[in-house]
């Protein structure tokens, strides 16, 4: 147990730095006031929940995203909204891998955890840059759907990278990594479903959460 819990720390460490490093293979757009990218790092945190499972995967996306905003003066006040959103993509993509196989196939399965996983990031972001532009620069609704539209575009891009190279990828070393010291954590299926009011209560958190993460971002610009 002792050598499983210093693995997933292990494995959190390198998926982070992972994630950070992604983010810098970008192409930045500029979209009025904001700056909205495409880059590769949703491609590791998908990699990190797909491998790893929900929680080694949503901390290794949320602190290796968090840590590259907090490094960038632009997106540094987006640090702690980063860190919830990209943790939120990396738990659902972990979470609904390591559920009973449901489709037809194992890599039909994947893409699927990974491709929901996304559409959780892709609705908080955008929900986010609506929000943002609404209150915090005062802009007129259609300039905060025009913002929204532009950022829904390149997520869209970047999810469709994502998935592209984050499943091909956990197939190629699903098996190398099961023959080295991180085989005990490598996602395994897990049969056990948590009560509908569990998961109510956790998704009832985690928006409160993120809501206090947008309102930060609010009053301090």
């Amino acid at each position: 147990m002792k050598n499983k819990k210093l693995a997933t720390i292990v494995a959190v460490g390198l998926m982070a730095a992972l994630c950070f490093v992604g983010n810098y293979l970008q192409i930045k757009i500029p979209n009025g006031v904001l700056i909205t990218r495409i880059h590769f790092g949703n491609s590791m945190c998908l990699l990190a929940g797909l491998l790893f499972g929900p929680l080694a995967g949503g901390l290794a996306s949320g602190i290796g995203a968090g840590l590259y905003d907090l490094l960038d003066p632009v997106y540094i006040i987006s640090a702690p909204f980063t860190f919830l959103s990209k943790f939120a993509m990396g738990f659902i993509c972990g979470y609904l891998a390591k559920r009973e196989k449901r489709l037809g196939s194992e890599p039909a399965h994947i893409a699927v955890s990974a491709a929901v996983g996304q559409v959780v990031y892709i609705v908080l972001y955008v929900a986010r840059t609506y929000v943002v532009q609404r209150l915090a620069y005062d802009s007129a609704v259609q300039t905060a759907i025009t913002a929204s539209a532009t950022n829904l575009l390149t997520s869209t891009v970047n999810a469709i990278i994502a998935v592209a190279v984050s499943v091909p990828l956990y197939f190629a070393l699903l098996k190398p990594l099961k023959a080295t010291y991180f085989r005990d954590i490598i996602s395994e299926r897990d049969s056990h479903e948590r009560k509908w009011y569990v998961n109510l209560a956790i998704a009832a958190v985690f928006l409160v959460i993120s809501a206090l993460a947008v309102w930060l971002y609010i009053a301090n610009k």
